[in-house]
């Protein structure tokens, strides 16, 4: 029998003063995932939702780092001698790097246009570029450099300079009052641990490029879909071969654009397509991956619920996550 694996992505969060004290997912009404929950208990969440998930079907922390998965997830070229960088809208602001969660659709048009007309002060390293929501890409480059860049969320000194693209980065800056995109994440794809023995074949359905590159760097199948209405069905289809993990991504996008109410507004919206879905199949586990603070936009690395509608000994317990993934399937 297979199992649906529903990631609910950054579901955590801070009490919210508006909602009483309340949490989105204690305010939110969800009257499916209350009906079929059997069994429940608690794992650790991960900083970022890559070192989750590979934690959760392995055991490990991933090898490959964040822009060699995301560079997987979205296909680009990434042979073993490339290097993978993530890209992320930012303000440079005295030295400071800080993150642009709130880039709108024209902030991000102007971002696209603005890098690809400097993409060609790369060449000589042939990119390899994507851009997939909100200004943000992914690059791969034949270059030898790997640098340890400030990452996201919190905004950080920026330490060491890219200089492989600080022309372009620079320029962007200038043409846009500041707003650029600064790489970080980099890397090359490593060999990650061994699935779980009794995980089996399993698709991931994503519109993120770090689950689908985190499957693909494990050896599953992975399927993107960028709407999140559309997942549902197509999840529900490839039960009939296999285990399915379905990744609700919005309710972290929404909690970095610090908006409770539209976060408690996609979690009712998960529970109804859940039940219009699978309001006839029994193996389901909700997952959340750690938490993303509605109040300040950051993610926020805490316990996190785990929840079956099958009995699997959980019993309100704390499980390790490099465990969890025995305890769900027995």
């Amino acid at each position: 029998m297979s199992t649906l694996f529903v990631l609910l992505d950054g579901a955590e969060d801070h009490p919210i003063p508006s909602f009483d004290g309340r949490k989105p997912l204690e305010v939110a009404e969800m009257p499916f995932l209350d009906s079929v929950v059997k069994d429940r208990g608690s794992t650790q969440g991960s900083t970022y939702t890559h070192r989750f998930i590979n934690q959760l079907f392995t055991g490990d922390l991933p090898r490959t780092p964040r822009g060699a998965i995301e560079a997987l997830g979205l296909n680009l070229r990434m042979s073993a001698e490339r290097v993978a960088y993530r890209l992320s809208p930012a303000y440079i602001n005295n030295g400071n790097v800080e993150w642009a969660y709130r880039v709108d659709q024209k902030e991000e048009m102007q971002i696209i246009r603005s890098v690809e007309s400097r993409i060609h002060l790369l060449k000589e390293m042939d990119p390899d570029l994507l851009f997939f929501l909100k200004g943000r890409a992914v690059i791969t480059l034949d270059t030898c450099d790997i640098l340890e860049m400030p990452c996201p969320p919190m905004n950080t000194p920026l330490g060491i300079r890219p200089e492989f693209m600080w022309d372009m980065i620079t320029g962007v800056a200038e043409e846009l009052n500041g707003l650029t995109i600064m790489p970080w994440g980099g890397g090359r794809k490593e060999l990650e641990s061994p699935l779980h023995p009794g995980l089996g074949p399993l698709t991931v359905v994503s519109n993120s490029p770090t689950a689908l590159g985190i499957s693909r760097a494990l050896g599953q199948k992975a399927v993107k879909v960028d709407s999140l209405e559309d997942r549902f069905p197509l999840a529900r289809d490839l039960l009939e071969v296999g285990n399915v993990f379905l990744h609700a991504d919005e309710i972290d996008e929404v909690s970095h654009q610090r908006d409770p109410e539209l976060k408690v507004k996609i979690l009712e919206s998960v529970d109804s397509m859940m039940e219009e879905h699978f309001h006839d199949f029994d193996r389901i586990v909700y997952l959340v991956d750690h938490g993303t603070s509605s109040l300040t936009g950051q993610h926020l690395p805490v316990m996190v619920p785990v929840q079956s509608s099958f009995e699997c000994s959980m019993r309100g317990e704390y499980i390790a996550l490099s465990d969890l993934m025995s305890k769900l399937l027995g």
